[in-house]
């Protein structure tokens, strides 16, 4: 990039956010990538296991537990809850042997993904659900915690039963409020992008990654997304790469969206790239649908190599290494 093409982006305010592509860079390993803005937290916790020649099985679940002591936000039991006022949670879990563990709709315990380690490395199983999820939990050691809504969550809960209409508006950007890269949001401002992914790298070349969320703000009681399917939310293969995804989880499940990324970047494809091409997948499907919903994807390849790319304008993430510690905004495709 030359100066007057760097300073015209400069005159913008993002020069801070790099838009032009990373995805052909060779990092040094260890390596920890995670989507949105509240990821700069999560790489550091993730960091201070991949710092010290840690795992990053270790690293990703350390990350993602951050992100769910967090009692602001929409990850955890301080996310918002579904339309019957209950906050279900749902995450999962995979190393580089493609061992992987998940829950989804279980309640009032804090750390899910914690929950899915122990499904991934206790059971033959890999997604156990509802109370049945709760009941292996409690029997390994979880406690049960009632959740804590904050008060943005309680009154955007108390907003929404006025109307009782779910209708999420994508990428209304509430920059007073919210920061110059809010990606959706309800009618009345409550944030509607709920997942934190992550994957990783480290010192050994082996990849890992995690996905925690509390779900759509107020979807039907039972509504489970992308994030605790493998293939949907989060895919991990040790010889090519990982990817995890952030959005409408009903379109990154109907096209496997982390494993068709992944597929892409076996193919030769840039992480990039292959994050475009998928989700040009989902655009092709139904243009005028997809301009109504926001889907991004993030990944990483064996190379340290890392790249995003989302339907619509304003997806971040953020990447950490041994000499790198920044946010991005990813290019869209509408």
């Amino acid at each position: 990039m030359n100066r007057k093409k760097f300073l015209k982006l400069g005159s913008l305010g993002l020069g801070s956010l790099p838009l032009f592509s990373f995805s052909e860079t060779v990092v040094q390993k260890p390596i920890v990538i995670s989507t949105w803005e509240s990821g700069m937290g999560v790489n550091a916790a993730a960091w201070e296991i991949l710092g010290i020649n840690g795992k990053a099985i270790d690293a990703v679940e350390a990350g993602a537990v951050h992100m769910e002591n967090e009692i602001n936000c929409c990850v955890g039991l301080g996310g918002y809850p579904d339309r019957d006022g209950i906050v279900t949670l749902d995450a999962c879990i995979m190393d580089e042997h493609s061992n992987c563990g998940a829950v989804a709709g279980i309640e009032q315990i804090k750390h899910p993904v914690s929950v899915a380690r122990k499904v991934m490395e206790k059971t033959p199983h890999v997604l156990l659900v509802g109370n049945g999820a709760q009941q292996f939990a409690i029997e390994n050691g979880f406690e049960k915690e009632p959740p804590i809504l904050s008060d943005d969550a309680i009154k955007a809960y108390k907003n929404w039963l006025m109307k009782s209409e779910y209708k999420p508006i994508i990428n209304i950007e509430n920059k007073k409020e919210h920061g110059p890269f809010a990606p959706a949001f309800f009618e009345d401002g409550t944030p509607n992008h709920d997942t934190m992914g992550l994957v990783a790298m480290d010192n050994a070349g082996n990849l890992s990654g995690a996905v925690t969320t509390s779900g759509m703000a107020f979807k039907i009681h039972g509504r489970v997304g992308d994030s605790p399917v493998i293939g949907a939310g989060l895919f991990v293969d040790n010889e090519v790469g990982a990817a995890t995804s952030s959005g409408v989880g009903e379109e990154v499940i109907r096209i496997c969206g982390t494993h068709l990324v992944v597929e892409f970047m076996r193919q030769g494809y840039s992480p990039e790239l292959a994050c475009k091409k998928a989700v040009e997948r989902i655009v092709n499907r139904d243009r005028a649908k997809a301009k109504t919903l926001q889907v991004g994807f993030l990944a990483l390849n064996k190379k340290g190599q890392f790249g995003a790319y989302s339907i619509l304008d304003g997806f971040t993430f953020c990447v950490k290494t041994g000499t790198e510690n920044k946010m991005y905004k990813a290019k869209h495709l509408l």
